[in-house]
């Protein structure tokens, strides 16, 4: 399994979002690695945007690749909150498999798990906070299935920590409700912008309670902030909204967590895939 560097494939990524980006090209390294290893099953998985590149001629490309090795190999593209992940995130997923078998992506669920679902069990922070252990706001019988899921091993809720903003950014907070963003901030709290039409449409944007959350990429650069409180996420927070357990620990410096968390693949949403393919090779060894 791997995911080549997908920035460049990204549709946030205005500047190089094409074939003569050198990162655009390491999936031959990918290819290469299935062709000496020779697995039974690969997963390849990257950005959604990589479905449109070139007209899909990008993909379709990659598929045929995998095609002259001998595998046989579906690509779909699979959105997280359909399965289990509190979060409207959508990623490309190809796999292959040299045993002949017609691989179908898993179901999706009907049953969606909102941003409150998610993580209104976690203590409440003020901005800048570093609460390296803190308290859960309720007890397991309280807690809601996701909530229970993602402390099954967990004891308390570590890495409660929140990058400190300054007080224009704390206070353009105060003004955008659930599910708004930058538009609602008053323009006389925007000066330092040489253009306000031209903010991206994901930066300052409240987190709405009741529904998946957008998008969790560098959620510190992008301003996402929290339904209820004004600050931004904490670590724990955007690790639950991805859906990392609670006893999943991060290291390095805040910034480079916040990244390694933006970065993921969500765990229930690659373990869905996962199970699927285990289900079709138990199936293809009974036979």
């Amino acid at each position: 399994m791997g995911g080549p560097p997908c920035q460049g494939f990204s549709l946030s990524n205005t500047r190089t979002r094409n074939m003569d980006n050198p990162n655009n090209m390491l999936f031959t390294e990918f290819v290469r690695l299935v062709k000496d290893i020779k697995p039974k099953w690969f997963l390849f998985e990257n950005v959604w945007g990589i479905t449109n590149i070139n007209n899909g001629e990008v993909m379709n490309h990659i598929k045929s690749c995998f095609e002259e090795l001998g595998y046989k190999v579906v690509a779909s593209v699979l959105k997280a909150s359909n399965y289990g992940v509190p979060q409207n995130r959508e990623r490309f997923f190809m796999v292959g498999n040299r045993l002949g078998i017609d691989f179908e992506f898993p179901k999706p669920s009907k049953n969606e798990i909102s941003v409150w679902d998610a993580i209104s069990d976690l203590p409440d922070l003020e901005n800048g906070q570093s609460l390296e252990v803190g308290e859960y706001k309720c007890d397991w019988d309280s807690a809601s299935p996701y909530q229970r899921l993602m402390r099954r091993k967990s004891e308390a809720p570590t890495q409660n920590f929140v990058s400190r903003n300054n007080d224009l950014v704390i206070e353009r907070y105060q003004h955008i409700p659930q599910g708004g963003n930058w538009k609602d901030i008053p323009d006389n709290l925007m000066t330092n912008y040489a253009n306000k039409e031209r903010c991206h449409s994901g930066i300052y944007r409240r987190l709405r309670a009741d529904k998946p959350s957008v998008v969790i990429s560098n959620y510190r650069k992008s301003m996402l902030i929290h339904p209820f409180q004004h600050r931004g996420l904490s670590v724990r927070e955007a690790a639950r909204i991805q859906s990392f357990p609670d006893d999943f620990k991060f290291f390095g410096p805040i910034s480079h967590i916040q990244q390694q968390i933006g970065n993921a693949v969500p765990p229930l949403l690659a373990k869905a895939v996962f199970l699927k393919i285990i289900e079709y090779q138990k199936e293809y060894e009974r036979r």
